[in-house]
């Protein structure tokens, strides 16, 4: 009861003090994370798009690719079934329409295995881990003697970038992007001690090279870096610990990354203010919530705070908010539409996205101006 009750009183006074004002000046990115569909999911997809996320006034889409597209620069990485490029022409259509920026995301670095399975990066290119020592579980448990939670690619291997830098400009070229999204969360491997290459370097300085390498060769076709924020957040002074932020020395890299890279800070179980500290280290800044609705009002009331009650050079660095949801595109429609009952007691990510976007909607009509790039 004290949740509901707190969070109405967040609701009350979100509609007090930010009243009918146009949701373009208080909360530039409106944006939703998701899975991109699988080929038989697009049609479902693009009604979703035009009939919930235009009247809903989202105008950012990241889009989580992975490997879930047809490439031609490198077939061999594309999952079996994956979409085609007329699939992606129907969803970029839909977003023209309706002037929904789509920023597609394909997972670098971390994340490139899940459980007791490798990524395809990693399946295709064992040459290219970080940790080919730790050997995939048949029953993955975590914790593990091995520390393993998701295998990594080597930074500093010769020809990573090659192959990962061609799906970069694939991807965003059909989709017709302006931004990519590079993911770079929950990197647990980095710097190990037995990698030839990486073996007792600096992890914050390496983690900060791959994020300027990446965002450097965005920069060469004027293209933007987006990525979450935790592995540039110390984990142990600010007591947020190892999920939400880093344990592992990588946060010394805020200080060694180009200031105009997009931070998604994301934070799922409170509604921790790190917004404000990625702001005053002079990166822009988007607030992710997920499943918890109460966390995520919080999190809203808070950005409109922040942009209502900062300094110019300050508030024009509070980008907005960006809900995530973390599971299939095809599975999140099922849970949206009411298809099928949600068995989190943790929180409804379905059910939080529609009361955030509610409670913007509040906030007055958006004008017609495309999701920023900036």
């Amino acid at each position: 009861m004290r949740k509901v009750f707190l969070m109405f009183c967040c609701l009350f006074v979100l509609q007090a003090v930010f009243p009918q004002q146009n949701p373009d000046s208080l909360l530039p990115v409106r944006g939703l994370a998701i899975a991109a569909p699988y080929p038989d999911g697009v049609d479902r997809f693009v009604r979703f798009i035009d009939e919930e996320l235009a009247p809903r006034k989202v105008n950012t889409l990241i889009l989580r690719v992975d490997y879930n597209y047809q490439y031609t620069s490198h077939p061999e990485l594309a999952e079996d079934n994956a979409l085609s490029e007329a699939d992606v022409k129907n969803i970029v259509a839909v977003c023209k329409q309706h002037n929904i920026s789509i920023i597609p995301q394909i997972n670098l670095l971390g994340h490139q295995s899940w459980a007791g399975s490798l990524g395809k990066l990693l399946q295709v290119y064992p040459e290219f881990d970080e940790t080919p020592h730790v050997k995939m579980p048949e029953d993955y448990k975590w914790p593990n003697e091995d520390g393993l939670y998701c295998k990594s690619y080597c930074p500093l291997h010769p020809e990573v970038h090659k192959v990962v830098f061609a799906l970069v400009d694939e991807i965003t070229r059909v989709f017709e992007a302006d931004a990519f999204h590079a993911g770079m969360d929950e990197v647990f491997y980095i710097g190990d001690e037995k990698c030839p290459r990486c073996g007792g370097r600096d992890k914050a300085e390496l983690y900060a090279g791959e994020v300027t390498r990446i965002r450097d060769h965005l920069a060469e076709t004027g293209k933007r870096l987006w990525m979450w924020g935790d592995r540039l957040i110390d984990g142990k002074t600010t007591g947020i610990g190892m999920w939400e932020a880093s344990m592992n020395n990588t946060h010394g890299a805020v200080d060694l990354i180009p200031k105009d890279v997009m931070i998604c800070d994301w934070h799922y179980e409170r509604a921790d203010p790190t917004a404000v500290y990625f702001a005053m280290k002079g990166f822009d800044v988007v607030t992710c919530p997920w499943r918890r609705e109460e966390v995520a009002v919080k999190q809203l009331s808070q950005m409109l705070d922040y942009r209502a009650h900062s300094t110019s050079e300050m508030k024009s660095r509070f980008r907005g908010m960006v809900h995530t949801i973390w599971t299939g595109a095809d599975n999140f429609l099922d849970l949206y539409y009411g298809k099928k009952e949600n068995k989190d007691e943790q929180g409804d990510q379905a059910d939080c996205f529609k009361v955030l976007f509610d409670e913007i909607n509040k906030l007055g009509s958006p004008g017609s101006a495309r999701g920023p790039k900036s």
